[in-house]
């Protein structure tokens, strides 16, 4: 099986590129929040909770909604259609926000990972922007569109930092100021749905093909491979991450210069998006999820040898480009390897799957930051250690599928 959804005839080819042009623009604004969010959420956290092991909890608390919410969105965009549950994310995205902002005016940390929990339900829509992009493109332009809408990550990278140090220091409650404005982003972002033209799904008869089951769909070997490489490449990518500002912090750097290093890590995370596709179309998948997995060792080996300014830099940058390489791949890999009628099935159950182990991820990096080691540096080293068996996982997950050719459908 070589398509996930039929090819669309020519005179598509215009309504999949205005669609990919749509989703780029949401994900330039809509995910402008996310690097704000990931820069003050752990430090908001810090302050917050009576025990520094639980200040990334609010992320993981995001990243576990995002689990939560993934089959419920996906229900509904295959009931209702993609414009309901990308409206639907922005809903939780605004409210979440609001819940946090008041939680911090009240100094109340429980109120604040109730308003992080609510606010993964945008994470779980925007990942669904990629799968969108899908829909409408034909085999050929299925992985550039994928990959240009993950490019539009590249502006929110720039939108997001400049929008969290122009607003943090806004008002009197630190971070206050920044909540408020992704209300603001959610409010105005919702607008660009009503240009989407994605078919609402057909209503399903009682003798259509009903796919196979997820159990079935998880002894695909290619699925179950572009599953495990996606979950891992997210994952180690959420593990660094959730801990950089509190490392960068915690080595005596201002809190700005852990803005810029998140705004470093976000550039690096969708600049090759702009290309990726192409990659994946010349050398296939398997090929470009393995350097991607590379790579993200690379930065792990980086982040070991020091913790000067440069380091953070160059860790943080090569583990945006293996994490873009490995999930854009992940996602080609999946989007070929299923039929139209598993669509919302398969999707469903991989954001679930990926965001549960994300969550993990998110919530183990304030433990091993914090509660490691007697210093900052040894928690820095833990948080980047960890990263070994689950690259050994990926990468052994991978070559047992290259040794399988006939398997090869991506």
């Amino acid at each position: 099986m070589s398509d996930a959804i039929p090819s669309p005839a020519p005179a598509d080819h215009a309504r999949a590129k205005r669609n990919v042009t749509i989703l780029v623009l949401a994900q330039a604004l809509l995910g402008a929040q996310m690097p704000m969010i990931f820069t003050m959420a752990g430090l908001a956290g810090q302050s917050l909770a009576s025990n520094p092991c639980w200040a990334t909890l609010p992320i993981s608390l995001m990243v576990g909604g995002s689990m939560v919410f993934a089959n419920p969105v996906a229900w509904v965009m295959q009931t209702y259609g993609r414009r309901v549950g990308f409206w639907l994310g922005t809903a939780g995205g605004s409210t979440g926000a609001a819940i946090s902002a008041y939680a911090l005016t009240q100094a109340d940390f429980g109120i604040f990972l109730i308003g992080s929990f609510l606010m993964g339900l945008y994470q779980s829509a925007q990942g669904f922007y990629r799968f969108a992009a899908a829909d409408t493109a034909s085999a050929e332009f299925r992985p550039k569109a994928i990959s240009y809408v993950m490019a539009g990550g590249l502006a929110s990278a720039v939108i997001g930092p400049q929008l969290f140090n122009a607003t943090n220091d806004a008002m009197v409650v630190p971070f206050l100021g920044a909540y408020l404005t992704i209300i603001v982003i959610n409010f105005l972002g919702s607008f660009l749905f009503l240009a989407l033209d994605i078919p609402k799904p057909p209503k399903p008869h009682a003798d259509d093909p009903r796919g196979r089951t997820r159990r079935e769909l998880l002894r695909d070997p290619v699925i179950a491979v572009a599953i495990i490489c996606g979950m891992v490449s997210y994952a180690l990518m959420n593990l660094v991450m959730t801990s950089t500002p509190l490392a960068v912090v915690g080595c005596g750097f201002e809190t700005d210069m852990a803005g810029n290093v998140v705004t470093a890590h976000v550039l690096a995370m969708f600049v090759p998006s702009f290309f990726t596709g192409h990659l994946i179309a010349r050398f296939g998948t398997r090929k470009v999820i393995a350097t991607g997995l590379a790579i993200l060792g690379l930065a792990g080996v980086v982040a070991l040898q020091g913790v000067e300014l440069e380091n953070f830099f160059i860790a943080l940058i090569l583990l945006g480009i293996g994490w873009n390489f490995g999930f854009i791949g992940a996602t080609s890999m999946l989007a070929g390897a299923h039929a139209p009628e598993e669509r919302g099935r398969v999707q469903g159950m991989n954001d679930m799957i990926v965001f549960g182990c994300v969550t993990i991820a998110s919530l183990a990096s304030g433990g091993l930051m914090n509660c490691s080691g007697g210093s900052t540096v040894e928690g820095w080293n833990a948080v980047n250690i960890a990263m070994v068996p689950f690259l050994a996982l990926a990468g052994a997950s991978l070559i047992w599928l290259m040794l399988r050719p006939q398997d090869d459908v991506a």
